[in-house]
């Protein structure tokens, strides 16, 4: 038996755009730069913003995994 070809064509492959792909891992570093320069400065709200800025990236972290998993 041979398969039928498909009813439409397939579109052509065609490139994401450069924030498509780099995006999402973009800005997690840019806040992790900034958590981490925060840390460097002072005491206080500095480090607060560094906790939370620090935060992100385990945050996605564990919603990436969760989200594989179920």
């Amino acid at each position: 038996m041979t398969a039928k070809p498909p009813a439409t064509p397939a579109k052509p492959n065609t490139p994401l755009p450069f924030a498509a792909i780099f995006g999402a891992p973009l800005a997690i570093a840019l806040v992790t730069i900034v958590g981490l320069v925060s840390a460097l400065l002072d005491d206080g709200l500095y480090d607060a913003v560094s906790w939370a800025a620090l935060l992100v990236p385990l945050v996605v972290l564990g919603w990436a995994l969760r989200r594989r998993r179920g």
